[in-house]
């Protein structure tokens, strides 16, 4: 349907939040796949509540809903500002990542790795003002 944001989107939508949240965190991702540390996304699940449409201001809220030895995860919520105080929530949604080396076998997470993704923001980011 025309004007109604597709549903593969959210996809990019969740990607981008998980790139957000490293980047808070100081991650130069580029320096974790020079070291062989690579998090090819395994699984994806989203689960829609209501339609978003071209244009509108979307919030993507990231955070890391378990982390074990060789994979980890990450939960988002996709909401829309209704005023200033309050959001509706668009979708829900979750991937999951395996930690693999360079020949995409998968490795354990290294030390620094796991305390970095459970680690609180460290680099705040400015806000989008839309």
């Amino acid at each position: 349907m025309m004007g109604i944001v597709h549903h593969a989107s959210y996809l990019s939508y969740f990607e981008a939040g998980r790139v957000e949240y490293m980047h808070r965190r100081g991650v130069d991702y580029m320096s974790w796949t020079e070291r062989g540390v690579h998090l090819p996304v395994i699984k994806a699940e989203i689960g829609y509540k209501r339609t978003a449409r071209f244009d509108e201001v979307l919030i993507v809220e990231t955070c890391l809903g378990y982390l074990r030895r060789v994979r980890l995860r990450f939960d988002y919520r996709v909401l829309r500002p209704v005023d200033r105080v309050a959001e509706e929530l668009v979708a829900r949604g979750s991937t999951e990542l395996a930690c693999v080396d360079n020949d995409h076998r998968p490795r354990a997470l290294p030390a620094d790795v796991i305390e970095i993704l459970m680690s609180p923001e460290t680099h705040p980011r400015p806000v989008d003002q839309a």
